[in-house]
């Protein structure tokens, strides 16, 4: 039952239709069954005196009748199971988004995007024809096996027993096969996630592919994979090969075995002629449900298959989350303070910090600096929350981290990374991601102050341009300041700019830089950078080394030491007159 454990709240949500559904098919198996009966009856009076063609009229008449009704309660049978399915379907796929939403970035860092997308994708068709078919093949093989075996042993008893007799087979049949249909659909999943994985990578990753000339290694490993898919499937298919003949085997053996039992009972009068065909008929009734086992074994297989894939992401537990937290802290004024913090990634791994301690006072502007390597990053990273620092080592207005909420802390905390994200989306969709209601007026003020306001009126459409994947076609330096401008639309209280400014020439950057200083008086800013023109009107610096900090105070003061700072200055002084 841990297997179903997530899907029996909707199925118990949806409890209602379900049962409508299982009556509406009880009735249309009971109608279908009772057809037979009425045609037993019609034959057997062929041969009684008095019979008339008006009788026969009023059989087929009512066979007819009959079956109207059963078409049209198939019809709501099946909106209420297959309709009911596709409303489950939806109800996982939101849970399952939802659910990958609230996962740490660490989750991320190790998870493949297409074996994601495959578990949103055949994973959830599969859990879908389970529920959707399960229930009405399982109920229909209870109904019709029990309500057939009824009617055939009140016709013969030694007829059902021997016709019967080769039914025991099939469980042998379904037992043996059923464990080789589970691992091998488990095997076509695992190489279609794989995939999948690798059509993601291919088309993200469409310009390196071609600025190294890889097209033809990309083709022979994607080949490769679509081999090694149409193998598994192969290898699921040759089961089936071998399954659906075997139950067609079972079959005929029993329809034999009535042929020879059952034509002899007639002849001997044992049983009436309209008995021997609706015996048949019962008996051809009774196929369904042999054959259906094997159908719903596979469903079966499949399902569970794809739910104890999708319960592997479900039992990943978001390592970010809201706990002993102060729900009346609502608002961030941004006075932050990092205390004795000491971090690594894991256990195992070795420390990024060790036993670092700075503050910075709301509405000031401070500035991390450092070589490549030195976790200038990662600080940010622990101030937002990607990841969880140790317990008191970091607080905001005084309040320890871990009491702020998640969406308080988020919503007042902005963050431009140096990896710019955009979306296949417009240009002005994009910059208002954070404030939905933005107007057109506001979209361009922030636009003017990011200095990008001029390439975006140069677009064919404007602000009405839609940018491609990932922001494919545009620049760097425009990715960076369409990532600014999104940022300062929502005017945080504390906002940080990871390195982005590195795509900018230096004249654009003092442009940006100095608009920037006045929208942003009384509000709290970080700036990591690794040009020190970036940061020089910062109130406080600090410059990290080997996990500590190895200098603190403004760009004078840090002149004056004569440390990583300065040299890091003097080195870009040099660069830079060499440039022009």
């Amino acid at each position: 039952m841990k297997t179903f454990e997530k899907v029996i709240p909707f199925l118990k949500k949806n409890i209602f239709k379900l049962i409508i559904g299982i009556i509406l098919l009880v009735i249309v198996d009971a109608a279908q069954l009772y057809t037979i009966k009425i045609m037993q009856k019609a034959i057997d009076d062929l041969s009684k005196t008095g019979f008339t063609q008006h009788m026969l009229l009023n059989a087929s008449l009512l066979i007819v009748g009959i079956t109207l009704l059963i078409t049209i309660l198939r019809y709501f049978w099946r909106i209420a199971f297959i309709g009911t399915a596709w409303i489950m379907d939806r109800d996982l796929r939101q849970m399952y988004y939802d659910h990958l939403m609230k996962l740490s970035a660490n989750f991320y860092n190790k998870a493949k995007t297409g074996d994601l997308m495959a578990y949103a994708t055949n994973d959830m068709n599969a859990v879908r024809m389970l529920i959707a078919f399960g229930f009405v093949i399982g109920a229909d093989i209870i109904v019709i096996a029990v309500m057939s075996i009824v009617f055939m042993v009140d016709i013969s008893l030694r007829l059902t027993l021997l016709s019967i007799m080769p039914m025991p087979f099939l469980t042998l049949i379904i037992m043996y096969f059923g464990k080789k249909i589970h691992v091998r659909f488990r095997q076509v999943q695992k190489t279609f996630a794989t995939m999948s994985g690798i059509v993601q990578e291919s088309i993200s990753g469409i310009r390196v592919i071609k600025a190294f000339v890889q097209e033809e290694a990309e083709l022979e490993k994607m080949s490769k994979s679509a081999r090694d898919y149409v193998d598994y499937n192969i290898s699921l298919v040759k089961i089936f090969a071998l399954f659906h003949p075997a139950m067609f085997l079972l079959v005929n053996i029993c329809m034999g075995i009535v042929l020879i039992y059952g034509g002899q009972a007639a002849i001997l009068h044992d049983i009436s002629m309209g008995e021997f065909v609706a015996f048949f008929q019962y008996l051809g009734m009774l196929v369904w449900p042999m054959i259906a086992i094997g159908w719903i074994v596979n469903m079966f297989q499949r399902g569970t298959a794809s739910l104890k894939r999708l319960n592997s992401i479900f039992e990943v537990a978001p390592e970010i989350v809201d706990k002993n937290i102060d729900e009346n802290i609502s608002t961030l004024h941004g006075k932050i303070s990092f205390q004795n913090l000491k971090f690594s990634y894991s256990d195992e791994s070795q420390l990024i910090f060790d036993d670092i301690s700075f503050r910075i006072e709301a509405g000031k502007t401070l500035a991390i600096v450092g070589r490549t390597g030195c976790g200038k990053t990662t600080i940010i990273d622990l101030l937002s929350r990607v990841y969880n620092p140790p317990g008191n080592t970091i607080f905001i207005d005084d309040n320890e981290i871990y009491k702020i909420p998640l969406e308080t802390l988020r919503s007042n905390l902005v963050m431009v990374p140096q990896e710019i994200f955009l979306f296949s989306d417009t240009v002005a969709n994009n910059i208002s991601l954070g404030k939905n209601e933005a107007t057109r007026q506001e979209i361009e003020a922030v636009t003017k102050k990011a200095q990008v306001y001029d390439s975006i009126i140069e677009f064919e459409k404007g602000f009405d341009t839609i940018i491609g994947e990932r922001g494919v076609t545009l620049s760097g330096g425009q990715k960076q300041r369409l990532a600014i401008a999104r940022a300062l639309l929502t005017d945080p209280q504390i906002l940080i700019l990871d390195d982005a400014l590195s795509a900018v020439d230096t004249k654009t950057e003092k442009g940006i830089l100095v608009d920037l200083i006045k929208m942003r008086k009384n509000k709290t800013t970080i700036i990591i950078s690794h040009r020190i023109s970036s940061i020089q009107h910062a109130d406080k610096i600090i410059v990290l080394n080997k996990g500590k900090i190895e200098e603190e105070g403004n760009h004078a003061e840090l002149l004056k030491k004569c440390g990583i700072y300065r040299d890091l200055y003097e080195k870009q002084q040099i660069e830079e007159k060499l440039a022009k």
